[in-house]
């Protein structure tokens, strides 16, 4: 597979979704074990508070995190901390497009790392100086407007391509919400999920046989 011709895998998620959390981590990990790692995983803005007009709820997320760990990922969420949850996630938002700036894989790691800082290590991702350190860790500049900017046209980007959550994947012309996991919602026993690793494995076949625009 030559250069030019290498899928790129888009994906517009939120990064206090506990769902986006699970499934950029599955994703990515399914895609290094093909070793695939050249497929370039672009991680845009979807950010939930402005598409629902309000902040994320931190109940509901704890109980989402609740249902994945009992069910799916006991070994994830380890430091979440419901008393440092985020009054915002636009600035850490704004952080992930500077990473971008200095390549996918930079922006790839800040990614992950901005989540794991929320959900594993229990931080507070709207303080700058939490913003700072993971900067300075990943090795890349504090945003600036054009990186606001940024996540103000990725959120009208993903309503162009019809973004109903997050994640939304996308690859050329493939699109799938949340392929990695499999969610009900039963009347009697509550949100149900299973780890779909058929569906991560369907979205990556048809992403490497998929034309890109």
């Amino acid at each position: 597979m030559s250069p030019s011709s290498i899928p790129t895998i888009e994906v517009f998620a939120d990064i206090w979704c506990p769902f986006a959390h699970v499934g950029l981590r599955a994703v990515a990990a399914q895609r290094n074990e093909r070793n695939r790692e050249g497929i370039a995983m672009i991680v845009r803005a979807w950010p939930l508070e402005l598409v629902n007009s309000a902040p994320m709820d931190p109940s509901k997320t704890e109980e989402h995190i609740g249902h994945l760990r009992d069910q799916v990922v006991p070994d994830m969420f380890i430091g979440f901390d419901r008393s440092t949850f985020p009054s915002t996630t636009l600035p850490a938002l704004a952080l992930v497009a500077r990473a971008y700036r200095h390549g996918a894989a930079i922006g790839e790691q800040m990614s992950l790392a901005v989540r794991d800082a929320l959900f594993e290590e229990g931080l507070d991702v709207s303080d700058p100086e939490v913003l700072a350190r993971l900067a300075a860790r990943v090795g890349t500049e504090i945003p600036d407007a054009a990186d606001a900017e940024m996540v103000i046209a990725d959120w009208h980007e993903g309503q162009r391509r019809g973004v109903i959550g997050s994640p939304h994947f996308f690859c050329g012309d493939v699109q799938a919400f949340c392929p990695s996991l499999d969610i009900t919602r039963d009347p009697e026993h509550g949100m149900q999920i299973l780890l779909d690793r058929s569906g991560i494995c369907d979205f990556l076949d048809r992403c490497l046989s998929a034309q890109q625009p």
